[in-house]
């Protein structure tokens, strides 16, 4: 058995600890910090000659230089197997309710649990028999995990093609006991339990091909789906002031979003917003199932008050556990909430460890980490041939919604559409606040681009005569331009809004959105006969409360139906020449 390597701290601040050593340091290596019977958990995250410094993941009050620091020899892993579902862990995986139970409201430092009940008893059905070849990160066999198949996979970090020396056969196992003994092209033989470990800052690529994100993920967000999709396996960005709604949003597309699986991470969000969620998910019903939601939810939860350390950790294990469940075919959705926070970690860290700052004092490698973050989304194929994706939506908190500010900058460079929240529409009771005069999408939609287009440029015409009316007055409007600012008034109103507290509307789905689309499609391109700015706004208004109602109604009902029949009327009387478009 080889000695324990250890080291002796030379120096401390604030979250980051320096420790000289004898024998040899692994970059991101964990190191445990040992303070009377207390072991903090650290990673290396610098080498340099002798001394290794170290970000430590809890709070470094009363640690003294002299006290001893132990090397682990393991980079920072996260366990993977049954029993994640339903689970809220913190960045290091450790279970919150269950460390609650243990130590009480007042979470005590250098306790740390394991992530999943080793004793717990699984079915486990095999799908390889002996003698089979197998690959690192190929189904070995299954458990079933809340309404899933949980895949057994043949260890990641196995190298090179693996037989089939023995497998269990069907039956309860627990995580400790092996279900399969695998072999390798030199005759190193390795045990396969159901549960394994995996470097969080290591990308799981036990896959043939990483194919292009093309089809829609719908988010039944119509601004969204509508405007500005987001790809199945892609990435979305929506920065936004404080208050605009980033956390309401995310929350309701975790719900309703056309995904197998929600991992929410909460990467230094205020605590009364990370209180809110772990009280409310646990008692929402799943709109697809029936079941609860958090059958197929996994939250990691790191609040601003928690050491700024563990909100770098909770980002890379939420990222790992995505990559773990798209592995099994299924589609995952990563919620980060706020990536601003974990930029600002890093920026503590990097002036603790008096590196040359880059912008706004941020390190000069800000764009490089979020980059690496956000290229670990994507749409693979697997083995089987069966595909899995990981979507990645990162929310940004820039101070006073300045959008110019490094991290949104360099989340914008990375992602594949940005919903660019206001302060404006936020203030105005806009749901969601996603202004569409500066948001944009580089994937597809399932409404037509044209149609589409249609509507942005009538939201942008709308805007400019709004403006241009706060300075010459409404009375030295053109009655044509006054129309198309009523059109544009019109179209946010009934469509890009969605009222969140109305259990119809506020998630509408693709086929709703493609039929209402197309109502409405013909409304902006209709030429209209009215005789007068009044009458043109009464006409508006009146269908607007009935698109209201239509929105509250329930797709192909009676009561849909019955409220379509009244629009289609009330707009014969009105509209002079029907589908004709007003702009050459």
């Amino acid at each position: 058995m080889l000695a324990k390597r250890t080291g002796t701290i030379i120096k401390i601040s604030g979250n980051m600890v320096s420790a000289e050593f004898g024998t040899f340091v692994i970059q991101n290596e964990v190191a445990y910090i040992l303070h009377g019977k207390e072991r903090l958990k650290a990673e290396v995250i610098r080498v340099r000659g002798k001394i290794a410094e170290m970000q430590v993941f809890e709070n470094t009050s009363g640690i003294k230089v002299g006290e001893q620091v132990e090397f682990s020899d393991e980079l920072l892993s996260v366990e993977l197997g049954p029993g994640l579902l339903g689970e809220i862990f913190d960045g290091l995986q450790n279970p919150l309710p269950a460390l609650a139970k243990e130590c009480g409201f007042f979470l005590k430092r250098g306790v740390y649990l394991e992530a999943l009940k080793s004793d717990a008893q699984w079915d486990f059905t095999p799908l390889v028999r002996p003698g089979d070849m197998v690959r690192p990160g190929e189904k070995i066999g299954f458990v079933p995990e809340k309404i899933f198949k949980h895949y057994i996979f043949a260890p990641f970090n196995l190298q090179g093609p693996q037989e089939v020396i023995s497998v269990a056969g069907e039956g309860k196992y627990n995580l400790k006991q092996p279900i399969c003994r695998l072999r390798d092209a030199n005759g190193r033989e390795s045990e396969v339990n159901l549960v394994q470990s995996w470097p969080v800052k290591v990308p799981i690529q036990a896959y043939t091909e990483k194919l292009k994100p093309i089809e829609p993920l719908v988010t039944k967000m119509r601004l969204i789906d509508s405007l500005f999709p987001v790809a199945r396996g892609g990435t979305y960005c929506t920065p936004g002031p404080f208050g605009a709604g980033k956390t309401v949003l995310q929350q309701l597309t975790s719900r309703h979003a056309e995904v197998d699986v929600v991992i929410i991470a909460a990467c230094g969000e205020r605590a009364g917003e990370v209180v809110e969620t772990l009280k409310t998910f646990p008692k929402l019903t799943d709109p697809r199932t029936g079941k609860p939601l958090m059958d197929r939810t996994v939250i990691i939860c790191n609040t601003s008050s928690m050491p700024v350390a563990a909100r770098e950790s909770s980002v890379y294990t939420a990222v790992t556990i995505a990559e773990y469940y798209r592995q099994m075919g299924l589609n995952v959705l990563l919620l980060a909430d706020s990536t601003s926070r974990w930029a600002q970690a890093m920026r503590e860290m990097s002036g603790r460890l008096e590196e040359i700052p880059g912008e706004e004092a941020f390190p000069a490698y800000l764009e490089s980490r979020i980059a690496s973050f956000y290229e670990r989304a994507g749409l693979v194929r697997l083995y089987d041939g069966s595909t899995g994706s990981v979507t990645i939506g990162g929310a940004v908190s820039p101070a006073g919604g300045n959008f110019e500010e490094p991290v949104t900058q360099a989340t914008l460079k990375v992602v594949g559409a940005f919903h660019g929240l206001s302060r404006e529409r936020s203030d105005s009771r806009r749901y969601p606040a996603i202004d569409p005069l500066i948001s944009w999408s580089k994937y597809w939609s399932f409404i037509d681009e044209k149609e589409a287009k249609r509507g942005h440029d009538i939201l942008r015409k709308s805007n400019e005569v709004a403006q241009m009316m706060k300075v010459i007055g409404e009375e030295g409007t053109s009655l044509a331009d006054y129309i198309d600012y009523l059109k544009g008034d019109f179209f946010d109103f009934v469509y890009l809004q969605q009222n969140a507290f109305d259990k119809v509307d506020e998630a509408t789905s693709a086929d709703r959105q493609k039929y209402v689309f197309n109502c409405i499609y013909e409304i902006l391109n209709a030429v209209f006969s009215f005789a007068s700015k009044e009458e043109a706004m009464h006409f508006f208004q009146q269908l607007r409360q009935l698109f209201r109602g239509w929105n509250s109604s329930p797709w192909e009902s009676g009561e849909f139906l019955k409220t379509e029949q009244e629009i289609r009327g009330f707009l014969k009387q009105n509209i002079a020449v029907d589908k004709e478009v007003a702009h050459a």
